[in-house]
């Protein structure tokens, strides 16, 4: 397997420079491949493909009615990136949450930066995902979002920007914990050659940031995670999470709420009171007493648990409202008016279609922009421009027009790649990354994070519901050794 025949393009790629060698973080990796035969890269092909059946790592696609659950699609490539450009983003992530903290709490109470003129208050107004329940409710150490997915992509020039927050139920982190175990297993002489940051105590540090929401601080708290169920897509991530931590994975039936407004789960030892629950259920699923009546997911009489302070819930019901994309373009501003700083990590350029200006400029250049709905994910619904077809262009355009509030565009930038497996070829494809942070009283970030993968050629979209596949993302320390190679 020679990486001397990867194939250059103009673009910045994570592993090769645009002279064919590796870079330094990457050689130690492209040397051990480059020893290995096309069979023996086959045979650990295939190890992996049984190692991700048997552990059952699946996720599902909702449009696929005949075979909803597939196993995720895993590359041996790792995405590799150095510990000192890593820890300019780790503390960019940082201040990114600690900001948008602030600005949810203060969207629920005094709304001062509306006030101020930093944010329009008709972006509020038109939010599906502001939640007047919400009103007055301060969560322990002032944290909404607890749980917090980045995605992060890297232009051409090198530069990493925040493509978009991910703040009600962000998924995917179980898929970083066990593509680190499978690469540890199916090459442990590579990690004797590299340093590479741990990722395995995620469980343990979401455990202690959810016990630290207990509203008996006291006592060992009784955690929960509460699910959909098992045709949820991220089901898997919820069983493995409820099982890393030692929690109990619930479904809205499993619980009840008390005439003392505490939460007790229903067991065959009789009722016992939960303390914190990790719900991994949309806020319009979460009470049918406060928002959808129909709702046979949530648990009656849970905002009111929760807004007595009885049971802790991460992430915090209305922190949804700034998992909003037209939300997002605000972040930089926040930023400022929060902190009195200046954002460590930009934000992919963007146009709100709820500005007139900004509008017309989009409606003018939909063959050039990626244009998204503010509140989908998954990559559903979106527009890439410059791959669409006219009639395609045409439909957003009258999808634009008839509810600008609800889309945003960016420019397409041109995606880092890595070296990904096309058969027996290395071939360069695009990816993104998606580091977790935690916050409560501490905050923690994953080193690295769920590398996305687009194994299609030429495609920019990773999501795994659009036929993305997933890499082990590394965070090495080549401090010395790598600078003096450089």
């Amino acid at each position: 397997m020679n990486c001397t025949d990867y194939p250059s393009f103009a673009l910045y790629d994570e592993l090769i420079q645009p002279d064919g060698r590796p870079r330094p973080a990457a050689r130690p990796l492209c040397d051990y491949l480059d020893r290995l035969s096309a069979a023996e890269i086959l045979e650990r092909r295939q190890i992996v493909d049984a190692a991700i059946m048997t552990m059952g790592i699946t996720f599902t696609v909702y449009s696929d009615g005949d075979n909803i659950d597939r196993a995720l699609p895993f590359d041996l490539v790792p995405c590799i990136l150095t510990a000192r450009e890593w820890r300019r983003i780790d503390a960019g992530l940082r201040q990114r949450q600690i900001a948008l903290n602030l600005f949810i709490d203060d969207i629920y109470h005094d709304q001062r930066i509306i006030r101020d003129g930093v944010f329009p208050a008709e972006l509020l107004h038109a939010s599906p995902n502001f939640r007047p329940a919400c009103q007055g409710v301060s969560p322990p150490f002032g944290a909404w979002a607890h749980v917090c997915g980045t995605d992060l992509v890297r232009d051409r020039d090198g530069t990493h920007y925040v493509l978009e927050d991910n703040l009600r139920v962000p998924s995917g982190v179980s898929y970083l914990l066990e593509n680190r175990l499978i690469m540890k297993r199916l090459f442990p002489e590579l990690f004797k050659s590299y340093r590479v940051a741990p990722v395995d105590d995620y469980s343990a540090q979401l455990f202690e940031m959810l016990c630290t929401l207990s509203p008996r601080p006291g006592d060992t708290p009784r955690v929960a995670v509460l699910t959909p169920g098992i045709y949820n897509s991220a089901y898997f991530e919820h069983s493995y999470l409820a099982q890393q931590m030692g929690a109990v994975l619930v479904e809205g039936r499993d619980l009840l709420v008390g005439d003392d407004d505490c939460v007790y789960m229903r067991t065959i030892a009789g009722l016992k009171r939960i303390d914190v629950i990790y719900r991994r259920i949309d806020d319009d699923f979460l009470d049918p007493e406060v928002f959808r009546p129909d709702s046979m997911l949530g648990v009656p009489g849970l905002m009111r648990a929760w807004r007595q302070g009885k049971v802790g819930i991460a992430n915090a019901p209305g922190a949804g409202m700034a998992d909003d994309k037209a939300v997002y373009a605000y972040v930089p501003a926040m930023i400022r008016y929060y902190l009195d700083q200046d954002a460590i990590l930009p934000n992919v350029p963007s146009f709100l279609c709820f500005d007139e200006q900004a509008r017309e400029h989009v409606l003018a250049n939909l063959d050039k922009l990626v244009v998204k709905p503010a509140n989908e994910s998954g990559g559903y619904g979106m527009l890439i421009g410059p791959h669409a077809s006219v009639e395609e262009r045409e439909n957003f355009r009258q999808r634009i027009l008839a509810n600008p509030r609800n889309y945003i565009a960016q420019p397409t930038l041109s995606l880092s790649t890595v070296p990904t497996f096309d058969g027996d070829r290395l071939m360069p494809r695009h990816i993104d990354i998606r580091p977790f942070i935690l916050q409560a009283r501490d905050q923690y970030v994953t080193p690295g994070g769920m590398c996305r993968v687009a194994l299609k050629p030429g495609s920019l979209v990773v999501n795994s519901s659009q036929g993305g596949g997933s890499k082990d993302t590394w965070i090495v320390d080549l401090e010395g050794e790598a600078d003096a190679v450089a």
